[in-house]
C-alpha cells in the first residue's frame, strides 16, 4: 500500500491550533522547561537589578530618623477622672487611631512650623535628592513649564500684584507648603498592641531630625494640656447654666406633690400608710372573726334544732351531744336522774313485772324526765338561734363598712399613682440637680489642675546611623524586581515562541512524520536567497569554500549525525515508495534560507556515496543557490535543457568521486515564467529521461511561501520532504501551507529540522525524551568539531 496516496486527514489529522492543545491543569514539567530556557534572560535581569541598586544606593543622600515614644496613660490623670465631668477612656482602638490623626494634624504640623520657622529652613524646604527624585522632578517642571502662569482663586495672576503683596501671598504659600510637607513626612505608627505611639521624622540632617521630633512631641503634649483645660472650663460654664434651670425644676416638683396630697386628703401614718388603707385592713379582720362567730353559731343552731325537730322521745338519745355543757347545768342532772328511774323500773319490773303500781309510777316519772329533758332541749335551741342570728347581723354590717371602705381605698390609691409620680419626679430633679452641683463644685476645682493624659517614654535623640536608603533591603528588592523584570521578558520570549523546536512539535502541530534533526554546520548558516558575485575571486573566497564544503558533509563526515539524519530520511521515502524503480524526491521549504539546497546536496551525495544512481537536480530557477554553492561555472542548464529538448547528458556534472549528476541552473535574469518551465511536457520528458538511468532523482525546488515553482512541479514528484529550520520557521505558516496545498501536502514523506543548536535543543525537550540525552549518543556520532574542519577543507 502506497503511503504517500493517503488523503492528509487520514495519515495524521491536523490539530485545530496551537491555542488548543493546552491542558485543563498546570503543565508543571513545560514551566520547568521554560524557567530553563529564560534563566539567562532572568540572571541578566537580576544583574542588572543589582546594578540599578547600587546606581540607587550611590545616588541617593542618606537620611536620619529621629523616633521619640509617647504613652497613653490612664494613670496620670486617675485622681482627675475620679472626680472629672468631663473625663474620656481611651480603651479602644479606635481611640489610639483618632489620637494617631490628632498626631498627623494640620494643626499640630502648624505649630512645629511656627516653632521652628520651618518655612524658612533652606534643609527642610529643599533637602538633598537622590538622582531618581530629580528626574521625576525634572519631569514635573517640564510639565509645569508648558502650563500657563500660576493664578491663585480669587487674586488673579500674581505677576501682575504689587510687591507686598506678592511677598506676602508667597510667605503664606511657603508656610502652607511647609505645613503639608511637614505633615506627609511625619510618622506616627502605634506600638503592637499597646498605648504607646512612636514619632519620628527623617532628614538628611540629623540636628533637624531631632529637633522636628522633639518638637512635635512637646507641641502634642501641650495640645493634650490644652484640650484637657478647654473641656473642663466649657463643662463648668455649661454646668452653671444647668444648675440654675435644675434647681427651679426640682422646687417646682416639690410644691407640685404637697398641693396634690392637700387636695385629696392623701395623709399617712408614721409607716407611710394612708389612713383609709389602715381602716379597710381593720374592717377585714374584724369582719373574719366576724364569719368565724356566725359560722360556730349556725352550727350549733342547726345540731340543737335537728333533735328538736325529731321529736321528744329521741330527746333523751340525743341529749348526749348536750356534753359539751358543764355537769352542773339542767340536761345533765335530768340526764343522771333518768338514768337512774330506768334503773329502778327494770328492776321492779323484772321483780315484779311491769303492771306492778310501782313499775307504773316508774313509768310516768320517766315519762316526766324525758318530757323535762326536751323542754330544755328546746329552750336551748332558742337560745343558739338568738346567738346565730346576732352573729349573722354583725357580719353583714361588717361586710357593709368593709365595701364602703374598699371604694375610698379605690380612690384614694388612684389618686396615690399621680401622687407617686410627682413624688419620682421631684425625687429625680433633686437628685440630679445635688450631682451637677457636685460636679460643678469639681470641674470648677479642675480648671486649676489641668491634667494630660499622655506623657513622653522616650525622648528625641540625635541618630547616629543612617535609617534610609537600605543597603541589603534595596539590593534585595532591586534583585526581586530585577528576577520579576527578567521572568515578565522570559514569559514574553515563551509567548512570542511560535516556531518549531522538537520533533513531537511537527508531529503534534501539523501531523507530519518526524524524520530526525540537522545541526548546524560551519560558522554561519547558508544564505541561499544571497545572488552571486560575477567576479571570479568571490568563488574563489574562503565564504565559497565553506558553502561547497558544506554541501558535502554526508560524503565527508558519513558518522556524523546530520548524516545519520539524512539515513533516517532515505528509509522513510524508501518504505513509502517501496516498489518504484526510480524515485523523485522533492525537498522543499516554506521560507528562503532554511536549508533545503544544503540538505537537496547532502541527501543526494549520501545516496551516491552509498553506491545508488543519484541525479541532482537544481530546480529553484529564480534564484539557484544549490548550483552557486556547488560552484558550478555552466552555461547551460536545467532550463535550456528543457527548453530545447535536451537530455540530461547534455547539460548534466558528474562528481568524480562520488558519481553524483549534478544538473545545475544557470540565471538568465529576470525570468518569471519558471512555473510554467517546470509543469512543462518538456520537463515531464526530462524527468523520463533520468528516471530511466537514476534509482534517485532529488529535486531541490523553490520555497513554497514566495513562488508557486514547487506546486506546479507535484505532479512529477513521488515524494517530499520538508526542510524547517529550528527556531524560525513558523508553526502557523506551515499549518497553513498544509492545509492550502493538500496536494502537495499527501506527497509529503516527513520533516526535518535544520540549522539545530544541539546545546539548546536540550532545553525544549520534555522530561525522558530524545533530546535531553543526545550527549550519550556522542560515541555513536563524529564530533562536531571534526565535522567543522573537514567542512573547512
Amino acid at each position: 500500500m502506497n503511503y504517500a496516496n493517503f488523503p492528509l486527514d487520514k495519515r495524521m489529522p491536523l490539530p485545530n491550533s496551537d491555542a488548543g492543545d493546552g491542558e485543563d491543569f498546570i503543565d508543571v514539567e513545560r514551566l520547568l522547561g521554560m524557567a530553563a530556557r529564560q534563566a539567562k534572560v532572568v540572571g541578566v535581569c537580576a544583574i542588572i537589578g543589582l546594578f540599578l541598586g547600587l546606581l540607587y544606593l550611590q545616588t541617593t543622600p542618606p537620611k536620619y530618623q529621629s523616633i521619640a515614644s509617647v504613652l497613653i496613660d490612664e494613670g496620670l490623670n486617675k485622681i482627675v477622672d475620679d472626680i472629672s465631668a468631663a473625663s474620656t477612656t481611651m480603651q479602644t482602638d479606635s481611640a489610639i487611631l483618632s489620637q494617631i490623626e490628632i498626631l498627623t494634624s494640620t494643626r499640630l504640623a502648624s505649630v512645629v512650623v511656627d516653632k521652628l520657622k520651618l518655612d524658612q529652613n533652606d534643609a527642610f524646604m529643599n533637602p538633598p535628592q537622590s538622582a531618581l527624585a530629580q528626574g521625576v522632578g525634572l519631569v514635573r517642571g517640564l510639565i509645569q513649564y508648558v502650563r500657563p502662569s500660576p493664578v491663585m482663586p480669587g487674586v488673579g495672576d500674581i505677576s501682575k500684584l504689587d510687591p507686598a503683596t506678592r511677598d506676602a501671598l508667597i510667605a503664606t504659600s511657603q508656610r502652607d507648603y511647609a505645613i503639608l510637607k511637614l505633615q506627609n513626612e511625619i510618622r506616627a505608627d502605634r506600638v503592637g498592641r499597646s498605648y504607646v505611639i512612636e514619632l519620628g521624622y527623617q532628614a538628611t540632617d540629623p540636628g533637624l531630625a531631632k529637633a522636628i521630633t522633639k518638637a512635635y512631641s512637646d507641641a502634642y503634649l501641650a495640645d493634650q494640656l490644652d484640650a484637657s483645660f478647654d473641656a473642663t472650663e466649657r463643662a463648668a460654664v455649661w454646668l452653671q447654666g444647668r444648675l440654675t434651670e435644675l434647681r427651679e425644676s426640682s422646687q417646682q416638683a416639690s410644691l407640685a406633690v404637697e398641693k396634690f396630697r392637700a387636695e385629696h386628703g392623701l395623709s399617712a401614718n408614721s409607716d407611710g400608710q394612708l389612713m383609709s388603707d389602715k381602716q379597710l385592713a381593720d374592717l377585714n379582720a374584724q369582719l373574719i372573726v366576724a364569719q368565724a362567730d356566725t359560722a360556730r353559731a349556725s352550727a350549733r343552731y342547726q345540731q340543737y334544732k335537728s333533735i328538736v325537730d325529731s321529736g321528744s322521745d329521741n330527746a333523751f338519745k340525743d341529749a348526749a351531744i348536750s356534753s359539751d355543757q358543764p355537769s352542773s347545768s339542767v340536761i345533765a342532772a335530768l340526764k343522771t336522774r333518768y338514768l337512774a328511774v330506768a334503773k329502778r323500773q327494770q328492776d321492779v319490773e323484772a321483780n315484779f313485772g311491769p303492771q306492778h303500781p310501782q313499775a307504773v309510777a316508774l313509768a310516768k316519772e320517766k315519762a316526766d324526765v324525758s318530757a323535762q329533758i326536751f323542754g330544755e332541749l328546746k329552750q336551748l335551741t332558742q337560745n343558739y338561734r338568738n346567738e346565730y342570728e346576732v352573729a349573722l347581723a354583725r357580719e353583714t354590717a361588717l361586710r357593709a363598712n368593709v365595701a364602703a371602705a374598699q371604694g375610698k381605698s379605690s380612690i384614694d390609691n388612684q389618686s396615690q399613682v399621680k401622687l407617686r409620680d410627682l413624688d419620682q419626679k421631684a425625687t429625680a430633679l433633686t437628685t440630679l440637680y445635688q450631682t451637677f452641683l457636685g460636679r460643678y463644685e469639681e470641674a470648677a476645682q479642675q480648671q486649676s489642675f489641668p491634667v494630660g493624659k499622655i506623657r513622653i517614654i522616650s525622648d528625641a535623640s540625635t541618630p547616629l546611623a543612617a535609617s534610609s536608603p537600605r543597603t541589603m533591603v534595596v539590593l534585595g528588592l532591586s534583585l526581586v524586581l530585577g528576577v520579576l523584570m527578567g521572568a515578565g521578558f522570559g514569559g514574553l520570549n515563551e509567548f512570542n515562541e511560535r516556531f518549531f523546536r522538537t520533533g513531537e512539535e511537527v508531529r503534534d502541530r501539523v501531523g507530519l512524520k518526524f524524520l530526525g534533526y540537522l545541526p548546524t554546520i560551519g560558522s554561519k548558516p547558508s544564505k541561499e536567497d544571497k545572488p552571486a558575485e560575477p567576479d571570479v575571486k568571490v568563488a574563489r573566497s574562503p565564504a565559497a569554500i565553506e558553502r561547497r564544503a558544506r554541501m558535502r558533509v554526508s560524503i565527508d563526515a558519513p558518522a556524523s549525525m546530520f548524516s545519520e539524519t539524512l539515513r533516517s530520511a532515505k528509509i522513510a521515502f524508501d518504505v513509502v515508495l517501496e516498489g518504484q524503480a526510480s524515485r523523485v524526491i522533492g525537498i522543499i521549504s516554506v521560507l528562503p534560507g532554511e536549508g533545503k539546497s544544503t540538505v537537496a546536496a547532502n541527501l543526494a551525495g549520501l545516496l551516491a556515496a552509498n553506491g545508488a544512481k543519484t541525479l541532482l537536480i537544481d530546480g529553484d530557477l529564480r534564484n539557484p543557490g544549490l548550483s552557486r554553492s556547488l560552484g558550478m561555472e555552466a552555461e547551460q542548464g536545467l532550463m535550456e535543457a528543457v527548453v530545447s529538448g535536451q537530455t540530461w547528458q547534455s547539460v548534466g556534472k558528474i562528481d568524480r568521486q562520488t558519481k553524483l549528476a549534478i544538473i545545475p541552473a544557470v540565471s538568465r535574469g529576470h525570468f518569471s515564467h519558471t512555473s510554467e518551465l517546470l509543469s512543462s511536457a518538456g520537463m515531464r520528458r526530462f524527468i523520463e529521461n533520468a528516471k530511466e538511468t537514476f534509482e534517485y532523482i532529488v529535486v531541490d525546488l523553490p520555497p513554497l511561501g514566495p513562488v508557486v515553482d514547487a506546486k506546479a512541479f507535484a505532479p512529477l514528484v513521488d515524494g517530499f520532504v520538508l526542510v524547517t529550520e529550528w527556531g524560525r520557521t513558523p508553526r502557523a505558516m506551515v499549518r497553513s501551507m498544509l492545509e492550502s496545498e493538500p496536494y502537495v501536502a499527501n506527497k509529503i514523506v516527513g520533516a526535518v529540522l535544520n540549522k539545530v543548536d544541539l546545546k539548546k535543543l536540550a532545553k525544549y525537550g520534555s522530561f525522558g525524551a530524545s533530546e535531553k540525552f543526545f550527549d550519550k549518543y556522542s560515541t555513536y556520532y563524529l564530533d562536531k568539531s571534526e565535522v567543522r574542519s573537514k567542512a573547512a577543507v
